[in-house]
């Protein structure tokens, strides 16, 4: 049979920072009580970390599954060609009621030197922001692997890290080897590598289940890109009934698509599959004489070989279009 666009089910994650937003305002059948700190919708990085297939036909198959079976027609022949079975992001939610821990991510060469499958790039979309919430990201001049070795020690690394005021709509890019932190009061999409690989240098002293976390410091001072040092902003065009690009790296590319009217979404245009996000409004996608409802903080799978799909916003929404490189 056909394949049709994949919504999964979330899997949700507790964390020490983690709050109650994800519960209350995108997932309603979650029995988990606070502390949730991220959800992962899209996602296949091993057998605990699987999406679920959540409507139509394909309802309970994981997408590792879908893979294995129909190959480029869900990933696209090029794509799957470059990587076979494996998915190479992950598309999740990330609720901070408090300050995540000051850390870096790693590249491919010094995750592998560390025995890890490989690194990660991200992205963050915001959809919240309370009033004075912030990220850290970058630093805010030049620094060398031996100060910050002696301020992981003594816990001054905020001092030389640059701070943004976050609003809701603002989007930071985070390229493996930059230092940074999501801050209290933030909530996210992010899109990232597939890699759960995370370097912590700082955690504020912070305990979970009555211990401090682990810090992984000579494996963070190692990581960092003591040269591309500084962090910035994405500037994005408010353009309504336009497609706008974000964020453009060797493994995906993710556009922000701003509608108000009904749209034909050319998904073949991608040649991979499509991940679409909506992080502002909700629309429904007609296809195929049948539909589907996208609300806010969603997210889709629009396979590779679907020609085309007619969004249908009920209000002003905003989608991220994620596709593969």
């Amino acid at each position: 049979m056909k394949l049709y666009p994949l919504k999964f089910k979330p899997l949700l994650k507790k964390k020490v920072w983690g709050g109650d937003k994800i519960r209350s305002f995108y997932r309603h059948d979650s029995k988990m009580n606070g502390g949730v700190g991220e959800s992962w919708d899209v996602v296949t990085i091993d057998e605990k970390n699987d999406s679920v297939v959540d409507n139509g036909y394909l309802e309970s198959n994981t997408l590792s599954e879908l893979i294995e079976v129909y190959m480029g027609e869900l990933m696209g022949d090029k794509i799957y060609d470059k990587y076979g079975c494996w998915f190479p992001l992950i598309v999740k939610l990330i609720d901070a009621s408090d300050n995540l821990s000051i850390q870096v991510h790693p590249d491919d060469e010094t995750a592998k030197r560390y025995g890890e499958f490989g690194g990660k790039n991200e992205m963050w979309y915001v959809i919240h922001a309370e009033e004075g919430a912030q990220v850290m990201l970058g630093f805010n001049r030049e620094v060398s692997q031996q100060e910050m070795a002696e301020r992981c020690k003594n816990g001054t690394i905020e001092e030389v890290m640059e701070h943004f005021d976050v609003r809701k709509g603002d989007v930071f890019y985070i390229p493996a080897g930059t230092v940074h932190a999501l801050g209290k009061g933030c909530m996210v999409v992010e899109v990232q590598d597939a890699s759960d690989v995370t370097y912590r240098l700082y955690d504020y002293n912070r305990l979970d289940g009555g211990r401090k976390r682990q810090l992984h410091v000579r494996e963070g001072l190692e990581s960092i890109d003591y040269e591309h040092w500084q962090g910035r902003k994405v500037g994005v065009r408010e353009e309504l009934n336009s497609v706008v690009n974000l964020v453009d790296n060797d493994r995906f590319r993710v556009n922000l698509i701003d509608i108000d009217t009904e749209r034909e979404y050319a998904a073949e245009d991608a040649e991979s599959c499509v991940v679409l996000t909506v992080v502002e409004g909700h629309v429904t996608m007609v296809f195929d004489g049948d539909y589907l409802t996208i609300a806010d903080g969603e997210s889709v799978l629009i396979p590779a070989d679907m020609e085309w799909v007619v969004l249908k916003p009920t209000v002003r929404t905003k989608i991220l279009e994620t596709s593969i490189h």
